[in-house]
């Protein structure tokens, strides 16, 4: 792995301040002061017990950890007896779309999101050179990784014919594509099979593309083609080319949504253990909630608004139509945060009739917006059993799908999983909660120096209250921070405390 390290000042504000600096060698080396956490309840990341002690900082690094006593010369940090915890990993995460804007990174860093990883659902910036090179010129107060998108290869190759089955000729454009944008440092090859051009490409083409990012060393992420009706076909999509390639491969935000679908996640769970009994490396990355954001046309796979019979089977069995709400309607704003059910009492039309204008209506605005996007909505389609189970899952670990805006997962998604499965339901032990947030997200992730506090690991770390920390931000109000993180380091500088940015900017892009 390669990283640029991104160093600016940084006030401590602490409990007790010992600052100077120490020489060594008669003066022939300076050391920068290192800092030393006390009196922290350390949970390392690797599910074993929390045990008390310290940790000592040393420039980005994690030196010591154990029973220490402060040094010369060194910062002194009490930490009170809260937890100590590695940073957390966002292993799906769409924060790249305004963290320019929002440098200061609240709704990550009040999480404890320390690291955030984008190219997810086969979308990517392109060149990802750029954005490297862009973060590095004015970083942002987390760290940053990215995959390749392949449905950004094909509509850079295919243009606006990319609806279709690409031509061996294109193929061979996109695999060239792929090639220069994982030398600059992308983690591995995203899909979206479910969205468009995506959702166009033969089983043939995606693992085309999967076998060269494999010998590159690479891995592969998928929002796989279905997570209702046809699932069990696009679970075995994915598991194929985990075998066929030999690389790891993982599902994004695991979920079974369809209302005859649930409580099989027992099922899924056993499909994916046989895999990996097989020699199959594959895992999950789940997010805490019975709504999934999307674009509405994700419910239906015939992409056919006047197809009423369609409609009427998602409404029953899929989402509901008050369980349909918009995040996003271009045509008429003020249908934001507003059920498919109460516009359709608004309007006095049935509710498949509502859902089917509501999607022409959109398709027409953005056609006349040069293609812009003109919705996106919120769907319950799961329930807290299924979650559960899958929360559990030794090979799963927590991310949050989100981003600045819409769905309350991009602010509290972390917060959520403390309070809710942790601390009220009792369905995750902190230990095991932290390590789904930490080693076994660096883990799936191929990051080798985080996710664990260990001496040579990075200094990302978080510091919070098990007791208080909680998400506020909900369906209806999405964009509300988070509670209960006292402070938050990342590369060794402390970023966040008392839930407030100190405008710090240590982040640094994490490179295959």
């Amino acid at each position: 792995m390669l990283t640029k390290i991104l160093s600016f000042g940084s006030a401590l504000l602490v409990a007790l301040v010992i600052a100077s600096c120490s020489q060594q060698d008669e003066g022939v080396s300076v050391r920068s002061p290192s800092i030393l956490l006390i009196n922290a309840n350390i949970v390392d990341g690797t599910g074993n017990p929390a045990t008390m002690g310290a940790v000592r900082i040393e420039g980005e690094l994690i030196v010591d950890v154990g029973a220490l006593e402060p040094i010369e010369g060194e910062r002194v940090i009490n930490a009170g007896g809260l937890v100590l915890a590695p940073g957390f990993i966002d292993t799906h995460s769409h924060h790249d779309n305004g963290l320019g804007e929002n440098l200061d990174a609240l709704p990550l860093l009040t999480q404890g999101i320390t690291t955030a990883v984008f190219g997810q659902d086969g979308g990517h910036a392109l060149p990802l050179s750029g954005l490297f090179e862009k973060y590095e010129e004015n970083p942002a107060a987390v760290n940053i990784a990215s995959y390749v998108g392949h449905n950004t290869l094909r509509i850079e190759v295919m243009g606006d014919d990319s609806n279709r089955v690409a031509t061996e000729t294109e193929i061979e454009d996109m695999r060239a594509l792929l090639k220069e944008e994982m030398k600059a440092g992308a983690i591995g090859f995203s899909s979206g099979l479910e969205y468009e051009p995506g959702l166009y490409s033969t089983r043939d083409e995606v693992l085309t593309l999967a076998k060269d990012t494999a010998e590159i060393g690479g891995r592969y992420i998928s929002h796989m083609r279905s997570e209702d009706r046809f699932v069990w076909d696009a679970v075995e999509e994915i598991i194929s080319i985990g075998r066929e390639t030999g690389m790891p491969v993982q599902i994004s935000h695991i979920k079974l949504a369809a209302k005859g679908l649930w409580g099989q996640s027992g099922r899924l769970l056993e499909r994916l253990e046989e895999a990996r009994a097989e020699g199959i490396d594959i895992t999950a990355d789940v997010y805490p909630y019975e709504y999934w954001q999307s674009t509405i046309w994700v419910l239906l796979p015939n992409r056919d608004a006047d197809d009423l019979e369609e409609i009427e089977y998602v409404l029953d069995e899929l989402t509901p139509a008050d369980g349909i709400i918009f995040t996003r309607f271009e045509p008429d704003p003020s249908y934001v945060n507003r059920s498919v059910a109460e516009i359709a009492r608004l309007r006095g039309t049935d509710e498949v009739q509502t859902l089917s204008d509501l999607m022409k209506e959109a398709t027409a605005w953005s056609e006349a917006n040069e293609g812009k996007p003109a919705e996106s909505i919120m769907g319950k389609s799961m329930n807290e059993e299924d979650i559960e189970t899958f929360l559990q899952w030794p090979h799963v670990n927590l991310c949050s799908d989100g981003g600045y805006t819409g769905h309350p997962r991009g602010f509290g998604s972390f917060p959520r999983v403390f309070a809710k499965y942790v601390r009220e339901n009792g369905t995750l032990t902190l230990e095991t909660a932290i390590e789904s947030m930490t080693s076994r997200a660096a883990q799936h992730m191929g990051f080798v120096d985080r996710g664990l506090i260990k001496p040579g690991f990075k200094a990302d770390l978080v510091l919070f209250d098990p007791e208080t920390i909680q998400d506020h931000a909900d369906i209806r109000s999405g964009q509300v921070l988070s509670s209960g993180v006292s402070m938050v380091w990342v590369n060794g500088q402390l970023v966040l405390e008392n839930g407030k940015s100190n405008e710090a900017r240590p982040g640094q892009v994490i490179r295959r």
